[in-house]
């Protein structure tokens, strides 16, 4: 599948294992490259669901100077949305405390943008998923915090670890979107490149 990609030398640039792993389960050759302090800001006026296509494109940008003829660049950016405030990646340990009491007992947004890059072309995309967490107690966060990473991830959780499996009571949309990458969507755009 995706034969239409091997004149392209396709570059993942993400450090998210996460997305690693989902792009490998589409079977196509991919470099891994990471320009490490990529400017990952956007105006403040902004609508959050247009947040992370906006950042996607930054990051692509930042690649364009060094890419050859058939290189096909692949950046992304998660965020998480829940009672107006857009979640990033967590500052440190009380701060994704803090973002796990807001989500807790809440239905919240993840939004997902993806920017396929070429020399000559380039296409965006963006999902959405709703994610209903339980009430989660103290000893609950604490635990995730202290057994888990938090700080590497949009809104300070990863649903496929200890917090979603007891944590996610309903899920509306893809789930991969919330591991990061909407892959069935990155899947239709990538078989459209010519």
């Amino acid at each position: 599948m995706l034969s239409n990609l091997k004149p392209y030398h396709i570059i993942l640039a993400s450090q998210s294992p996460r997305r690693r792993e989902l792009l490998a389960g589409l079977g196509v050759d991919f470099e891994t490259k990471v320009i490490p302090d990529i400017e990952e800001s956007y105006p403040q006026q902004l609508p959050a669901p247009d947040v992370p296509t906006y950042i996607a494109r930054q990051k692509a940008e930042a690649y364009r100077a060094d890419m050859k003829a058939n290189d096909l660049i692949i950046t992304a950016d998660t965020i998480v949305c829940c009672a107006g405030e857009i979640m990033g990646k967590p500052a440190n340990n009380a701060d994704a405390r803090r973002m796990l009491h807001t989500l807790s007992g809440r239905t919240h947004q993840v939004i997902t943008g993806v920017c396929i890059t070429t020399r000559t072309t380039q296409k965006t995309l963006s999902t959405s998923t709703d994610v209903t967490f339980k009430n989660l107690t103290d000893e609950e966060i604490d635990y995730y915090i202290t057994h888990f990473h938090p700080t590497d991830k949009a809104g300070s959780y990863g649903i496929q670890e200890w917090i979603g499996y007891i944590g996610v009571e309903r899920i509306e949309g893809s789930y991969f979107n919330v591991m990061g990458l909407p892959i069935q969507r990155l899947y239709t755009e990538l078989s459209t490149i010519k």
